[in-house]
């Protein structure tokens, strides 16, 4: 569409949310309580000083970020107790439990203005449901945790389990609606195996958003090898540098508990591939692309990271792929592989659609072959692609292995899915939160599209796009009135001119609002661009 059509219906659409009384705050006392579960990365992380107890948000922060995660979040893996344990000896990790836990989990960074939503995480979601009725700290709580440590993580468990039962008894004893993003549904789902009695004595429903629930191989593949960035595009400059982010989760649990599931049937093995130089018998060089499956790229790694060592205080500390975190998560992948959801629980699944997602990696090219694995950290991953939402496959985010009440598809990115509207939808039918579809208690109103026509085509050397959409506005105000007959007609005109002065492009819309009639309120845009 063309862009001034887009800027016409977008004002249109806001100037019809002003046509209505603007929302009050509303408390539904009727709603069962909500816990917010978020995935990796998604929690506010602070680090406390043993010696006075100041504290420091140290995730996620845009000052000095690259250098509070070097010295505050590095860490190493203790393989006795399956924690992973920060450098610093003078601090600790904590997550602050501030608005009933929803403060860790709602933006990320709250000093930051400019590209403020590229650290929501559940920000837009929490805005939505007190929309629809929910209360902080009444029937609206958060879960964060520290994302670096194990999903079956004894310390983090206990901690679920004390907050479904402080959530439970400060809603009344009603029982529990989790929803869970991403990585959170691996903690959700070892929660669910491990301590199935808590979770049926407190949770009614539970709801996993784009869940790994086999696995991210593409994701976690390059991960592994080159780090990856918590945001993209100009804001990531701002904030931890791929290589200290490499660095941080090369000692993480969690994040080889996100590799492909050992036993799972992939309709498309996902692989590495790497083009590499070879001698042959004879001393002649040959150029071959070399394949390997998740079960053997274990050996690509270790040789890639024989030599990977961090800088800490002056010390040199090595950090190669771990092999005793790599047992630990593959017992991860048992407990994942066993769970059942106990009766009485009823389990929905929101996965992304129609994004291309990676899946295998390729390093290389015949071009420019990889003379060193060593050097792989060095290259920029190629990756072949598939359905999904850009870092979960819809392979794996369908594949729960659970008792699944529904299954629903989204189109939609890995971290925007938390803001799409047609998931919000979703979750108020599924929350009950909207006992009448095609009505809204909070705003008094609901603007329903109802016609969607568009049609483009070249005439006389100008591009002619043609635009019809129709509203109905449902309302339960008593506007009607016997002298408003007649529709109210209005238009709109705005063009653009090039740079160079040499292209044009001119929009027209008109906007016809027909009187209200039995509750109801229907609008028409008529619009059309030329351009040169």
């Amino acid at each position: 569409m063309a862009v001034l059509l887009e800027e016409i219906v977008h004002s249109v659409e806001l100037w019809l949310k002003h046509l209505r009384k603007k929302p009050q705050p509303y408390a539904d006392p009727n709603l069962d309580p909500v816990l917010l579960v978020p995935g990796v990365a998604g929690s506010v992380l602070k680090a406390v000083s043993n010696d006075n107890g100041k504290e420091e948000r140290v995730w996620i922060r845009i000052f000095g970020a690259d250098y509070k995660c070097r010295t505050k979040l590095w860490s190493r893996f203790d393989p006795s107790t399956g924690t992973t344990m920060s450098l610093d000896p003078k601090s600790s990790v904590m997550v602050p439990e501030d608005r009933f836990g929803l403060y860790a989990i709602d933006v990320l960074d709250p000093d930051m203005i400019i590209g403020r939503d590229c650290v929501y995480y559940f920000h837009e979601m929490i805005v939505e449901m007190i929309k629809w009725g929910f209360q902080e700290g009444q029937t609206l709580f958060g879960f964060g945790y520290d994302f670096r440590q194990s999903n079956r993580l004894p310390k983090t468990l206990e901690r679920l389990a004390a907050k479904l039962e402080s959530v439970y008894n400060a809603s009344g004893g009603k029982k529990i609606n989790i929803i869970s993003h991403s990585m959170g549904g691996l903690l959700v789902k070892c929660f669910m195996c491990l301590h199935s009695d808590i979770f049926e004595k407190y949770v009614k429903n539970w709801i996993a958003i784009a869940a790994p629930f086999q696995g991210a191989p593409g994701y976690v593949t390059s991960t592994f090898l080159n780090g990856m960035s918590f945001v993209e595009g100009w804001e990531q400059n701002f904030f931890i540098s791929k290589w200290s982010m490499h660095q941080l989760l090369i000692e993480c649990p969690s994040i080889y508990e996100l590799m492909s599931c050992p036993s799972f049937d992939w309709q498309q093995i996902p692989l590495l591939e790497i083009w590499r130089e070879r001698l042959d018998s004879e001393g002649n060089s040959h150029i071959i692309l070399e394949s390997y499956p998740p079960a053997e790229n274990i050996e690509i790694f270790k040789e890639a990271l024989s030599s990977n060592t961090v800088n800490y205080d002056g010390e040199i500390i090595p950090l190669p792929f771990n092999l005793e975190i790599l047992k630990w998560a593959n017992e991860t992948h048992k407990v994942l592989s066993s769970a059942k959801v106990p009766s009485g629980v009823k389990f929905y699944n929101i996965y992304g659609i129609n994004l291309e997602t990676p899946h295998s990696v390729c390093y290389g090219s015949e071009e420019t072959p990889v003379s060193d694995l060593l050097l792989l950290p060095f290259f920029e991953p190629k990756y072949v692609c598939v359905d999904g939402d850009g870092t979960v496959p819809t392979e794996s985010a369908k594949a729960d292995g659970l008792n699944a009440e529904a299954r629903v598809g989204v189109p939609g990115e890995h971290r925007g899915i938390l803001c799409d509207h047609h998931v919000f939808r979703i979750l108020k039918h599924w929350l009950k939160a909207d006992s009448d579809p095609y009505y809204n208690p909070l705003n008094d109103y609901v603007i329903l599209p109802t016609a969607f026509e568009m049609e483009k085509h070249r005439e006389k050397g100008f591009q002619v796009t043609s635009l019809k959409e129709e509203w109905e506005i449902i309302s339960e105000d008593d506007r009607d009135s016997v002298a408003d007959t007649k529709p109210s007609v209005s238009s709109i005109s705005v063009s653009h001119v090039g740079d160079d002065q040499s292209s044009w492009t001119e929009a027209r819309a008109t906007v016809i609002i027909h009187p209200q009639n039995e509750g109801k309120q229907h609008v028409e845009l008529n619009a059309i661009s030329v351009s040169s």
